[in-house]
């Protein structure tokens, strides 16, 4: 198994647990989990909070947003970094809206690795980018 197959299996494998044990949380997770860029990436929920991890293990990106639902809505988008605050939204589906309106473009789906494998691997491929466009030249 390469390491997007085994990324993909890790993350589908952890959507499921999450979403069996989503207590109050069903519809943010229904919600997130119906966005292909979010079902993508690993899903972990920490003082009630739904985050979003770019790699598949410990320790984990902080570099999306994440929500902060209270029972029944509203929500609030918030970070990536604890002080920064995206907006609040009034239901489920409007703050997973708001947390994907807030990603680059060109992020894929979850790297199997912690996220500092994740950062190697990102400078890499710039690397490697630069280093086509100057033999392109």
């Amino acid at each position: 198994m390469d390491g997007y197959a085994a990324a993909e299996a890790v993350v589908e494998a952890r959507w499921q647990a999450v979403r069996d044990d989503g207590g109050e949380q069903v519809e943010l997770l229904e919600a997130a989990y119906g966005e292909p860029r979010l079902r993508s990436w690993f899903p972990w929920i920490s003082m009630g909070e739904l985050h979003f991890s770019r790699c598949t293990e410990s320790p984990w990106t902080w570099d999306v947003p994440y929500v902060h639902p209270a029972i029944g809505g509203p929500y609030l988008v918030a970070g990536p970094l604890r002080n920064q605050v995206v907006g609040p939204a009034a239901t489920a589906d409007e703050a997973i809206a708001l947390v994907v309106q807030h990603l680059p473009a060109d992020w894929g789906p979850a790297f199997f690795g912690d996220r500092e494998a994740l950062a190697a691997h990102e400078a890499e491929t710039r690397r490697d980018r630069a280093s086509e466009g100057q033999d392109s030249t």
